[in-house]
């Protein structure tokens, strides 16, 4: 299957944080990042026991076992999340983009409100299109940034209380609801930024490249091939996630993995 072309997006931890991150639903790779080793045992800032999770994949999935031994513990590293808005807003413009280009009209897109922050969703309404496009942003781009700001202008994105209140799928739901917001960008902010523990990402092309290699595999799963395989994993799909990323980085694989 080709990796997947929607025009999803990915907020700040895409400038940063792994290797084989996509910038739309399974497309591009990035540069690699540094991760936080987190306390050991109990529910720690993960909100999930990551000692536990492990040791319930390994008895699941003996592939997976193997994988995680030559890992190491696992390390993922939470984004600070400032806002729901800031975070959607953020990834519309790094859409597609390489994380210093899109640093860079981002940037550019906040000074146009005289800050380093976004404005309230009010003053992006009242923005020109044709400004939003000076600064670097396209047409898709502006429009979806006027999209995301009439929402929660109208109070229709949840604030960061109500979405660690929400259930994983009404969180996706709500987001996509948001022109040019994808399942992906979602699901990245749930396992990156919420810590959900059972989120499995089966359009990321890093997550299903990973599991070709710990698979031995020659073809990529199919999106609905990893999701069946991966309901072993369950409660723990994020974890499991996080290591077929990893498993990219692996000396064995890291040559292979090479575009």
């Amino acid at each position: 299957m080709a990796r997947a072309s929607t025009t999803d997006g990915i907020a700040n931890r895409s400038r940063r944080e792994r290797k084989y991150l996509p910038d739309a639903e399974g497309c591009s790779e990035r540069t690699t990042g540094i991760f936080a080793t987190p306390p050991s045992g109990g529910r720690s800032r993960y909100g999930f026991d990551p000692d536990a999770a492990v040791a319930h994949i390994s008895r699941r999935d003996k592939r997976m076992a193997r994988l995680m031994e030559k890992v190491g513990p696992f390390r993922l590293e939470l984004d600070e999340l400032l806002t729901p808005f800031e975070a959607l807003a953020e990834s519309i413009v790094y859409q597609q983009l390489t994380g210093k280009a899109a640093a860079t009209i981002f940037s550019r897109v906040k000074a146009l409100y005289g800050g380093t922050r976004l404005p309230e969703a009010e003053a992006i309404l009242k923005t020109p299109d044709e400004r939003l496009r000076s600064v670097g942003l396209s047409s898709a781009k502006a429009l979806a940034l006027k999209d995301l700001a009439d929402r929660h202008h109208r109070g229709l994105i949840p604030s960061l209380d109500e979405l660690e209140r929400m259930p994983d799928q009404e969180i996706i739901e709500r987001l996509t609801a948001v022109r040019g917001i994808g399942q992906w960008t979602a699901e990245m902010l749930l396992i990156f930024r919420l810590a959900r523990p059972d989120v499995l990402p089966v359009n990321d092309y890093g997550v299903r490249k990973g599991f070709a290699a710990t698979f031995s595999r020659r073809e990529l799963p199919t999106p609905k091939e990893l999701f069946l395989h991966g309901e072993r994993w369950r409660p723990y799909r994020s974890v499991a996630s996080w290591y077929l990323w990893r498993a990219l980085e692996l000396p064995e694989n890291s040559r292979k993995a090479k575009p």
